[in-house]
C-alpha cells in the first residue's frame, strides 16, 4: 500500500482560514441593482411586457456573474441590448447551435479524461507516478473560465437562465420538452468557479480514487485465533465491495459463519484505522484481525496502524469543496449542492423518507424471518443478509466455476452482452444496436460504468476479471454496471434534445442497474422455479434498503459534522465518523440486530472516493421497486426504452411521466406486509 503524503492537505487547511474573506469578495456584485433594473426596463420597453419574466431572470443572472474585467456597467447594458433574443425562431436556432457545439466539447473532454485515466482504472500494468499527474488533469477545469471570457456563458445566462429546484418543480408539469431543454442548458452556468478551484476538486477525486482502487485485503493471509486460514490462498478482496460480497456469499457451508465474523473484524479495523498498514494490498504478512497481530514467516512483527489516511482523504475533498462554496451564494455547501443541485431533492425530504422507513415496524418483522432462516441470533454483519436471493442456495464455488468458464476474458463478456439483452426482452436488432455502443474493459478496481457524452463515443463497462476468469462476485457487479451502460446509451441516443440526455439523478441509473443485477442468474442460464420468488424479492429489496439507508445517513452526518468543524484533523474526523456511525446504529439497528455501538455503517468506500453518492443507492432502490411494480406484465424492453428516453427531468416529474405517480416508501412497506404471510 503506497503511503499517502499530505502536503496539499496542509495547504488546503491553511487556505480554509482565508475563506471567509474570499467569500465576501466573491459574492460582492459588480453590477449594482439600479443598473440591473435600468437594463431590464430598457429591454422590456424594446421587446414587450410578455418578455419581462425572461428578461428579468436573464439580466439578473448574467449580471450576477459579471466582473470588472468583463467590462463596465455601461458595457454590460450595451452587451445585454445586443445579445438578448426575443424572437422564438431565432432563440431556437441559437439553442440548437449551442447544443450541437457543447456536445462536441463535452464529448472530447470526456474522451481525454477517459484516455488519460486508463492506467488508473484498467488492469493494464503498473501504475507509474506520472499516471497520477495525467489522471488528475481535467480538460474541463478551464471551461467556465473560457466561456465567461468569450462571453458565451453570459449569452446562455441571459437567454437560457438557470432555474432553481423550486422553480423547476413549479413549472414541471407545464413546460414543453423544448422548455425543459432550455432550462437544462441554463444549468450549465449556475456559477462562475475559477479553473484553479475546479482543479482542486479533480485532484482530490483522483487521489482518493487511486487510494481506494488499491485497497485490497488478501483474505488467504487472514487467520483466526486458532491460527487457521479460512479462505483460498489467492483470494484478494477489494474494500469494501468484495469484503461485503464475500460476507453475503457465506450463508451456506460449515465455515461460513467463521468467515463472516473474520471479515467483519477486518471491516471494523479499517473504519477505526487500527488495520496494520503492512497488510493493506500485501500478501507478505499473515494477519489475525481478531487480535490485530501480524506475522511474517510465523513470527509476530511490530505493526504500524494505517495513519488515518482514510479520513485525511475525506478532509482533502472537504477542503477542496470549501473553495467551491464561495461561488454558490445560495448553494454554499457541498451538502446543498449534492441534494438541491445534483439529486434535485431537498435533504430534509430525503432524511424524512429514510428515517420513516428505518423506524417502520416491518423492520422487526423481516428481521424475525431472517433469524429463523439462519437459526441463530442475528449479528451486525447480517445487515448484508442475502438469503432471500435464489443464488444463496447455490454454493459459491459452483457459481464461480460457471462464470469463470463462461467469461475467461473481457472479449467473452463483450460477446455475450447481446444475448443478455435478448433474455431481458430486447429483440436481436435492438440488442446489437445498444451493445455496439458499449465497450468492455478489464477493471483494476471492482468495476464501474462510464457513460459517453456524445453520440460518437461508446459507454464503457469496466469489470474485474482475474487470470483464471471472472468470479461470480465480479460477474454480479458487471451485470449491475451493464444496466448502467444500457441506461447511458438509451438516455443519450433516444432522447429528443441533447441537453436533456441522461437521467434526473444517479439514483435513476442505479435503478436500472439494480433491475439488471437481480436477473444475474437468469442471464447466466440458471433458472429459478421457486413459486415464492416474487415475495422473496420484496423482502430482499426491503432488507437492502434497510442497510443502505443507514450507510447513507452516516455519509450525510459526516458532512454535516465537517461543516460544523471545518478545522478538524484526520484523527478528530475519524472519531466523529465512528461516533456518528454508532449513534445511527444504536437508534435504528441495535434494537433489531441486538448488538450496540457498532461502527460498521461507515465501511463504504464511497464515503472516501465519491462522497454523498451513497444516498443515490437508497433512493434508487425505492424508485426501482416502483418501476418493477409498474413493469409487471408489461413489455420490459419497450418500457425501459420509453422511460429512459424521457431524459433529465426533475425526479418527481420523471416518475410522474414514467409510471404516473410520485416517489414514496409506502409501496415497499405494503409489499413486505403482503409477502410475510406467504413465506412464514
Amino acid at each position: 500500500m503506497k503511503k499517502i503524503i499530505l502536503p496539499l492537505l496542509v495547504a488546503l487547511l491553511l487556505s480554509g482560514c482565508k475563506q471567509q474573506n474570499e467569500q465576501a469578495t466573491v459574492n460582492k456584485p459588480f453590477i449594482m441593482e439600479r443598473s440591473l433594473q435600468s437594463v431590464i426596463d430598457s429591454l422590456v420597453a424594446e421587446h414587450g411586457e410578455l418578455q419581462r419574466e425572461r428578461i428579468n431572470k436573464g439580466v439578473r443572472q448574467a449580471g450576477s456573474f459579471w466582473k470588472a474585467t468583463d467590462g463596465s456597467e455601461a458595457e454590460f447594458a450595451l452587451w445585454c441590448r445586443d445579445n438578448f433574443v426575443s424572437d422564438p425562431d431565432q432563440l431556437d436556432k441559437l439553442f440548437q447551435r449551442i447544443s450541437t457545439n457543447l456536445e462536441v466539447i463535452f464529448g472530447y473532454f470526456n474522451k481525454i479524461t477517459v484516455d488519460l485515466q486508463r492506467p488508473l482504472h484498467l488492469d493494464i500494468g503498473e501504475i507509474l507516478p506520472v499516471d497520477e499527474s495525467f489522471g488528475s488533469y481535467s480538460p474541463s477545469t478551464h471551461f467556465k473560465d473560457d466561456f465567461f471570457r468569450n462571453k458565451i456563458a453570459f449569452l446562455i445566462s441571459l437567454n437560457f437562465p438557470y432555474y432553481s429546484l423550486n422553480e423547476k418543480s413549479s413549472h414541471a408539469a407545464d413546460w414543453t420538452r423544448k422548455e425543459w431543454a432550455y432550462a437544462r442548458l441554463g444549468d450549465i452556468f449556475d456559477s462562475r468557479i475559477p479553473s484553479e478551484v475546479n482543479q482542486l476538486v479533480v485532484n482530490a477525486y483522483t487521489r482518493s480514487d487511486m487510494y481506494i482502487a488499491d485497497y485490497n485485503i488478501f483474505a488467504g493471509r487472514l487467520v483466526n485465533d486458532e491460527n487457521k486460514t479460512l479462505f483460498p490462498p489467492d483470494m484478494k478482496l477489494l474494500s469494501h465491495w468484495n469484503i461485503r460480497d464475500e460476507i453475503k456469499s457465506n450463508y451456506n457451508g460449515a465455515e461460513g459463519l467463521g468467515k463472516q465474523r473474520m471479515l467483519y473484524e477486518v471491516m471494523k479495523r479499517i473504519i477505526t484505522q487500527e488495520i496494520p498498514e503492512e497488510v493493506i494490498n500485501s500478501s507478505v504478512y499473515t494477519w489475525n484481525p481478531f487480535s490485530n497481530k501480524v506475522f511474517e514467516d510465523g513470527k509476530e512483527v511490530v505493526k504500524i496502524p494505517e495513519p488515518n489516511t482514510r479520513y485525511a482523504m475525506i478532509l482533502d475533498f472537504f477542503h477542496a469543496q470549501q473553495q467551491v462554496d464561495a461561488y454558490y451564494p445560495s448553494l454554499n455547501t457541498f451538502l446543498l449542492r449534492s441534494f438541491e443541485k445534483d439529486m434535485e431533492l431537498p435533504l430534509a425530504d430525503l432524511e424524512n423518507l429514510f428515517t420513516t422507513y428505518l423506524s417502520s415496524p416491518e423492520v422487526q418483522k423481516v428481521a424475525g424471518v431472517i433469524k429463523k432462516r439462519v437459526g441463530r441470533d442475528l449479528e451486525p454483519f447480517d445487515i448484508w443478509y442475502d438469503g432471500f436471493k435464489t443464488r444463496t442456495s447455490i454454493p459459491a464455488e459452483t457459481l464461480d466455476q460457471a462464470t469463470r468458464s463462461k467469461y475467461p476474458d473481457p472479449e467473452a463478456v463483450q460477446k455475450d452482452l447481446p444475448q443478455m439483452l435478448m433474455k431481458l426482452g430486447f429483440d436481436k436488432e435492438e440488442a446489437l444496436s445498444i451493445v455496439s455502443k458499449i465497450q468492455v474493459d478489464p477493471a483494476r478496481g471492482s468495476g464501474h460504468a462510464w457513460g459517453a457524452e456524445t453520440r460518437e463515443q461508446k459507454s464503457l463497462l469496466r469489470t474485474r476479471i482475474f487470470a483464471d476468469g471472472m468470479d461470480y462476485k465480479g460477474y454480479n457487479i458487471a451485470v449491475h454496471e451493464f444496466g448502467h451502460n444500457v441506461e447511458q446509451t438509451i438516455s443519450l441516443h433516444n432522447v429528443d434534445y441533447y441537453m436533456l440526455h441522461g437521467v434526473p439523478n444517479t439514483a435513476f441509473t442505479e435503478t436500472l442497474a439494480f433491475m439488471f443485477q437481480k436477473n444475474d442468474l437468469a442471464l447466466l442460464g440458471i433458472k429459478d422455479n421457486n413459486s415464492l420468488q416474487e415475495y422473496y424479492g420484496y423482502l430482499d429489496n426491503f432488507w437492502s434498503l434497510y442497510e443502505i439507508m443507514g450507510v447513507s445517513l452516516v455519509d450525510i452526518g459526516t458532512w454535516k459534522w465537517l461543516y460544523a468543524h471545518p478545522s478538524a484533523t484526520p484523527e478528530e474526523l475519524k472519531n466523529a465518523v465512528n461516533t456518528i456511525a454508532r449513534e445511527i446504529w444504536n437508534q435504528y439497528y441495535a434494537p433489531v440486530l441486538g448488538t450496540k455501538d457498532q461502527p460498521i455503517l461507515a465501511i463504504y468506500s464511497h464515503m472516501v472516493n465519491t462522497p454523498l453518492y451513497l444516498p443515490n443507492y437508497a433512493y434508487g432502490h425505492i424508485i426501482e421497486f416502483r418501476l418493477e411494480e409498474y413493469l409487471k406484465n408489461k413489455d420490459f424492453a419497450g418500457e425501459v426504452k420509453r422511460m429512459y428516453s424521457l431524459g433529465r427531468l426533475t425526479p418527481q416529474q420523471w416518475m410522474q411521466e414514467a409510471v404516473g405517480s410520485k416517489i414514496s416508501v409506502q409501496p415497499v412497506l405494503n409489499a413486505v406486509n403482503e409477502a410475510l404471510p406467504k413465506i412464514e
